[in-house]
């Protein structure tokens, strides 16, 4: 039967939970704050080695050594130094942190104050994603119970050590999820990407060092910390990536959901039909978008890759945030890239002209072809569009945008083509005398 696999060890999953949010149950079956006092009897140079053994890569998506990372900052800085956690998990297609801050969060404040230790910063922010009004309520209620145990706060556990922990609340803007953007918004600005460098790890928060790690980056310390770097890389099975790795699941697929499998283990096409049962209602596969709306798409002939970073990213595409959507044989291909597109030139912040233009531009063409008004020259159009905001902006919002509409053109041609020939049509809209907002288009969306 389809499922969360048993044939390996899991770190998180059999603790997701209601039980497992409360102090007593994280101290009694997760080794609670056990890391957090071995981490004070060690340096950070030490811990920093550990943490480069373990071979942990950020897991928000661009998936950067974590060890390498924490050893940017400068130590002899003499301004405040912080430490920011990216819970702003905005890419649609992506809720596995959900389920962390929801059903664990004293992993995630555990993970904190260690890497604050690490760092130097004595102060750390947790930016949630404006619609996570629950996790954010229950992280509060966490961070007040690790204050009462001594966990937060001044000289923690004898250590000398002070870190205080807040939870900053976004507004829901995508482009937050974007570090120096978030960094921008936790100050009270306009959350608009900065140029780089300098980057945050020279001059971040409030123009203090600052490391900013994804939610199961953090959550990943204190196992570490407990067990060894080399004990987490060898849960991997690739060179580079240590650990397992918690996959966001959805679309046509019969067993949506977050499951956890050893880095560089199974390959999409294992992870659509052996763990989550295959696609649903028996259909065909078409395609599978394999890290978030973000990433281009994968046609069913192209999943036997294995599903980490380096494999996905040799056949043009990008594990990003491991958010898997599943796309079946039914679904139309032209309106399921509107849907993206339409997304990301609402949520283009508007500062680099290739992205803000280029995003809208593309919207306009894709909902022009879908309502019977399309040219052939469109579609190299749209792939010339994408073309000039590959690489153009400031951050990669505009990649975002741009690498998915030149993968469904190239690879799904025949659909945009159907359009245009009036072969293909939206329900309840004639080729050629529809509007923009032409009946029955919100519900033909996959």
């Amino acid at each position: 039967m389809a499922g969360q696999p048993k044939d390996f060890e899991t770190l998180y999953v059999q603790h997701f939970h209601e039980e497992a949010r409360a102090l007593a149950y994280y101290q009694a079956k997760m080794e609670g704050y056990t890391a957090l006092k071995k981490a004070f009897g060690m340096t950070a140079d030490a811990i920093i080695d550990e943490m480069k053994k373990s071979n942990l890569r950020g897991r928000g998506g661009a998936g950067f050594p974590t060890g390498m990372k924490w050893g940017f900052i400068p130590k002899q800085s003499t301004k405040e130094k912080y430490l920011v956690c990216n819970a702003d998990e905005s890419e649609p297609g992506t809720f596995k942190d959900r389920d962390i801050m929801r059903y664990t969060p004293h992993l995630l404040i555990e993970g904190m104050v260690i890497g604050g230790f690490v760092i130097g910063a004595h102060h750390g922010y947790i930016y949630i994603r404006g619609e996570y009004t629950r996790e954010a309520k229950l992280l509060d209620a966490a961070i007040d119970e690790a204050y009462a145990a001594g966990f937060l706060g001044k000289n923690i556990l004898g250590s000398g050590f002070d870190f205080d922990l807040t939870v900053h609340r976004g507004a829901g803007a995508y482009i937050c999820g974007e570090e120096t953007g978030l960094l921008n918004s936790l100050e009270g600005k306009r959350g608009e990407p900065r140029v780089k460098p300098p980057f945050p790890a020279q001059a971040g928060a409030f123009g203090g060092p600052t490391i900013v790690n994804n939610v199961e980056t953090l959550t990943d310390v204190p196992f570490i910390i407990n067990r060894g770097g080399e004990w987490f890389s060898k849960l991997g099975k690739l060179e580079k990536s240590g650990g397992t790795r918690l996959f966001s699941v959805s679309g046509h697929v019969n067993k949506p959901g977050v499951y956890e499998l050893p880095s560089g283990a199974y390959t999409l096409r294992q992870i659509v039909y052996d763990v989550c049962g295959g696609v649903l209602d028996g259909k065909k596969l078409k395609a599978v978008i394999p890290g978030g709306s973000s990433a281009p798409v994968l046609t069913a002939d192209e999943i036997d890759v294995i599903a980490d970073i380096e494999p996905i990213m040799k056949i043009g595409s990008m594990l990003g945030s491991a958010a898997i959507m599943v796309i079946h044989e039914d679904q139309c291909m032209v309106q399921l890239i509107e849907r993206i597109t339409k997304f990301y030139a609402h949520e283009s912040c508007g500062q680099c002209t290739p992205c803000r233009e280029g995003c809208r531009w593309m919207e306009d063409i894709i909902q022009r072809i879908l309502h019977g008004k399309g040219k052939m020259e469109d579609l190299d159009l749209l792939l010339d569009i994408t073309n000039n905001i590959n690489g153009k902006t400031l951050c990669a919002l505009g990649d975002a945008a741009a690498g998915p509409v030149a993968s469904f053109v190239k690879k799904f041609r025949p659909e945009f083509e159907a359009y245009i020939r009036g072969e293909k049509r939206l329900a309840g809209h004639a080729p050629g005398h529809g509007g923009k907002h032409a009946e029955g288009h919100g519900e033909q969306h996959g």
